[in-house]
């Protein structure tokens, strides 16, 4: 359940808003009744029809304005941010994928780097910017030893394209908020699942497997584990921490709980009631053995507060799924949206 509306009103610019956590945060933030401005390219990684179906009844919203861009394209930027006087800004518009990244680095940094670069440039120019959020990734700790990983934790030993960028986008926050003190928070987000979310990840392509009687592919022997956060708790953690004051911050956001790969495999096939066919390949060395946030510092000082088990998570995922996804004859029968 998303928690009770705040009190502020303000235009807010999400960047990558179209997207799986995008349409989510759009929601919440139309629903409290502020001004919503999503950016988004529509980037092909998967198809653009399922984005454009995630903002489907937010178009009807008086309060919510779609504009299709690139961060990287100064130009359209330069006219965005003239356009609307912007007081709070997500930026959530990046290459996604950890495996993917190996296969184009270049272009992750292009995007991941240059395109923060971009808009961060666009907020020197606007004072009226009162709070800039950037979504990192629990990546960026690679294969830390020390559980839980904490906010305070080394990070200087990214082991994919993906979480170097991610990485160094946060350093690149940090420059621009000692320059120009643009006060702005690093979110580092925990494998975030739920409704709406992105057809590559794990929980999405189980159950589509699982449901058509095919078998799923597991990296390793099953024993790598990951902190799976539910949508809703993250948008929660998202809103608290834009009503929140800081300067410059990076603050975990998970769930706190780790589930291994059969764990979370057991846990769809009950939510499900039918078995999945297994086939195990070699882990990519991209993938960490283990993601565990501490999530001290986002309860204390941001009110932070997951309620969603993977269990209940799973379930509600999957209930989305059969009354959506596994409806549609056209996705039934030739994957035209996957």
């Amino acid at each position: 359940m998303l928690e009770k509306p705040g009190s502020s009103m303000d235009t807010i610019l999400v960047t990558g808003g179209a997207g799986f956590i995008g349409s989510h945060l759009c929601e919440r933030f139309v629903n409290v009744g502020n001004r919503v401005v999503c950016f988004d390219n529509f980037d092909d990684y998967y198809s653009p029809d399922i984005k454009w179906s995630n903002i489907a009844d937010l178009c009807n919203e008086p309060n919510f304005t779609m504009i299709q861009g690139d961060i990287l394209d100064r130009v359209k930027l330069k006219e965005l941010f003239a356009r609307f006087e912007f007081t709070k800004v997500v930026h959530l518009a990046a290459k996604v994928g950890v495996r993917p990244s190996l296969q184009d680095p270049a272009r992750y940094a292009d995007v991941n780097v240059r395109g923060t670069i971009n808009v961060l440039e666009e907020c020197v120019r606007y004072p009226s910017i009162s709070k800039f959020l950037f979504a990192s990734s629990s990546s960026v700790y690679g294969n830390n030893t020390r559980l839980p990983f904490s906010e305070t934790e080394s990070v200087g030993e990214p082991i994919s394209p993906y979480a170097a960028t991610k990485r160094s986008g946060e350093l690149l926050c940090y420059t621009y908020h000692s320059l120009y003190n643009i006060p702005i928070v690093c979110c580092r987000f925990f494998t975030v699942y739920g409704p709406r979310q992105r057809p590559d990840m794990a929980i999405h392509k189980f159950v589509r497997s699982i449901l058509l009687e095919e078998e799923i592919v597991l990296f390793g022997n099953g024993s790598t584990a990951r902190d799976y956060t539910y949508i809703d708790d993250i948008v929660n953690g998202i809103a608290r921490i834009l009503d929140a004051e800081y300067r410059y911050d990076i603050v975990n956001l998970g769930e706190s709980t780790i589930v291994s790969l059969h764990e979370l495999v057991a846990c769809i096939e009950q939510a499900l009631g039918k078995k999945a066919t297994i086939r195990y390949i070699e882990k990519a060395p991209s993938d960490v053995n283990i993601t565990f946030a501490d999530i001290t510092k986002a309860k204390m000082k941001y009110g932070y507060d997951p309620k969603c088990s993977v269990e209940e998570g799973v379930e509600r995922f999957v209930k989305w799924y059969q009354d959506t996804v596994a409806r549609t004859m056209q996705y039934v029968w030739n994957h035209r949206l996957l």
